[in-house]
C-alpha cells in the first residue's frame, strides 16, 4: 500500500526547474532510498514532501504529492500538520539547546500536552524507538549536547518519532558519523520500518543497498528508474543507472 503518491511533480527555484515531471509511490513500512549525483533534485524532492521548500523565496511546484489520497499542497493541509505526519530527520544532527527530555518532548509542548505522565512516557517511548534510551535514561536532564553525534543523530529521530509521525524523511542521516554510529542508525532504520513509511537520501551505495527496499534513481532533476532495490543495483532497466551504480560517474 502507497502512503504517499506523486504524480507529475515539479518544482522551480523562481524560473530554474529542479524537478521535472516525478511520478512515484512511497510505500507504507517500507525503505525507499533516494540515490543520484550532488545535485541532481533528490533533497530538494524529499524537502518537497513535507514542504520544507516553503520557506525557501521563489519557490513553487506543479503536479501533486498526496498523504493518505489529500494533496499535501491544498488549502486542506496545513503545513504544521503536514510536518507532524511527515518527520524529517536532516543530514547534520540538529539538537535543540535544551535538555535530553525537553529536546524530544518538544513537540509534543507544541501541540498543548502538559501532562508531566503522558510526556515521560512518550519520551521514554520515543527514545526506546531510537535505541537510545538504555543510553540516556539516567542523564535526561542533561543538556543535548552532552552527547556524541551518532547519539544526537538517534536523538533527532526521537524527537520527530514522538509527535507519532506516519512518514519518516531521511536526508543522509549517517553521512557525518563514524562506521559504528552509521551501523547503529541502519539497524534502527530497519525496526523502524516495521512500523513507518520511511524515505532516505544516501550517497553511500552499498547503505542503500542495506538498507532499502525500493531505490530511485535520479539525475538532473528527473527520475530515471524506481524498482525493487536488488533489481536496480543487479540489473537495472536505465544504461546511465548501472553507469552510476558502478562509479562510472558520479
Amino acid at each position: 500500500m502507497a502512503r504517499m503518491s506523486v504524480t507529475g511533480f515539479c518544482a522551480y527555484y523562481g524560473e530554474n526547474a529542479a524537478l521535472q515531471n516525478i511520478g512515484l509511490e512511497i510505500p507504507d513500512r517500507q525503505v525507499l532510498a533516494l540515490i543520484g549525483p550532488s545535485g541532481c533534485g533528490k533533497t530538494t524532492f524529499l524537502r518537497s514532501l513535507n514542504r520544507m521548500n516553503d520557506f525557501v523565496k521563489g519557490f513553487k511546484v506543479k503536479g501533486q504529492v498526496t498523504l493518505d489520497d489529500v494533496d499535501i499542497y491544498s488549502s486542506g493541509m496545513h503545513p504544521v500538520v503536514l510536518r507532524r505526519r511527515v518527520g524529517m530527520v536532516f543530514q547534520k544532527p540538529n539538537p535543540f539547546h535544551k535538555s535530553i527530555f525537553e529536546n524530544v518532548a518538544y513537540g509534543l509542548r507544541i501541540q498543548g500536552v502538559r501532562s508531566r505522565s503522558i510526556l515521560s512516557d512518550r519520551v521514554e517511548q520515543s527514545l526506546r524507538s531510537a535505541a537510545l534510551w538504555e543510553e540516556v535514561k539516567d542523564r535526561l536532564n542533561s543538556s543535548a549536547f552532552s552527547l556524541s553525534g551518532g547519539q544526537q543523530q538517534r536523538l533527532c529521530i526521537a524527537r520527530a518519532l514522538a509527535v507519532e509521525p506516519e512518514v519518516l524523511l531521511l536526508d543522509e542521516p549517517a553521512s557525518a558519523l563514524d562506521p559504528i554510529s552509521t551501523a547503529r542508525i541502519e539497524e534502527l532504520i530497519q525496526d523502524l520500518k516495521t512500523q513507518y513509511a520511511i524515505v532516505i537520501v544516501t550517497h553511500n551505495m552499498q547503505q542503500a543497498a542495506r538498507v532499502s527496499d525500493k531505490t530511485a534513481f535520479f539525475l538532473s532533476g528527473e527520475l530515471v528508474e524506481m524498482g525493487e532495490t536488488s533489481r536496480i543495483f543487479t540489473n537495472p532497466s536505465d544504461e546511465r543507472t548501472e553507469d552510476y551504480i558502478t562509479g562510472r560517474f558520479g
